[in-house]
């Protein structure tokens, strides 16, 4: 019965003139996880675990604004180093954090290159995939990111990302914190009949910004359920595996009234 439903999603998605978006079909239970404003957490906590589990993820890196003089709240370059080495994606989040849509261009491409620069001189392979600071975005931001050739950019919304209907960069996350577990359990459902979740997920915990912590004992019972449950969970730029990301750009026209924000 499966079978029969996956070939009738198929013909569905070829009948729309989307059908050449998928390089092969988007399966059920996949998760892709993802880590804004390099919380040291991320490092001392997160990698441990997600290479526990044989998980993968993305590290949205920047060079959070602290008033701590050590930055101990945060990676050093060496560390995000290592986790190159480990084998997880490391991306675009911006060098200081900003609101994307309310600077220059001039200033925003400054800002990008230098997370660039850094990887480049770290041995780090270019990052092509962004997250929003704050979820700040808009149509000129988008713009400056495709003439960057970056592939997909990540917002929030607190939906479920359709690669058939979703522009690539705007691509929906759930943000957990400490009193949203029902919701983010919620979610994990939603990775069904052609539709991924993604989660955006800070500090584990995140000292500095109580609101968007994660503690670990919460983040241990996500990933043990989702490896229990036998949830596919990979990096943004695994999702080359599954969808021709020039193809979406052509076919899929930028929707910013959906919601993108949680």
């Amino acid at each position: 019965m499966k079978k029969i439903i996956a070939l009738f999603m198929a013909l569905a998605v070829c009948l729309s003139g989307n059908c050449q978006i998928l390089k092969k079909e988007i399966p059920d239970k996949l998760v892709v996880l993802t880590f804004d404003d390099a919380t040291s957490s991320q490092y001392s906590v997160v990698a441990p675990l997600l290479r526990e589990h044989g998980f993968g993820a993305t590290f949205f890196v920047c060079e959070f604004p602290t008033e701590s003089p050590s930055r101990s709240a945060y990676l050093n370059w060496t560390e995000i180093k290592e986790l190159d080495k480990m084998g997880f994606e490391i991306a675009n989040h911006t060098q200081n954090h900003i609101a994307a849509s309310k600077v220059t261009k001039t200033k925003l491409i400054e800002e990008i290159n230098y997370i660039e620069d850094k990887c480049d001189l770290l041995g780090i392979d270019k990052p092509l995939n962004f997250a929003y600071p704050g979820y700040d975005l808009s149509a000129s931001v988008m713009e400056t990111l495709l003439e960057k050739g970056y592939k997909y950019a990540r917002a929030g919304g607190s939906r479920a990302y359709d690669p058939l209907n979703d522009h690539p960069y705007l691509v929906s996350s759930w943000a957990t914190n400490a009193d949203n577990k029902e919701l983010i359990m919620a979610a994990f459902n939603e990775a069904r009949n052609g539709k991924i979740v993604v989660l955006t997920i800070h500090g584990v915990p995140d000292i500095e910004h109580p609101w968007v912590n994660t503690p670990p004992e919460l983040f241990k019972e996500y990933l043990q359920y989702l490896s229990d449950y036998h949830f596919k969970v990979i990096s943004m730029k695994d999702l080359d595996a599954y969808i021709d990301v020039d193809e979406a750009m052509e076919t899929i026209a930028p929707d910013l009234n959906k919601p993108l924000k949680n």
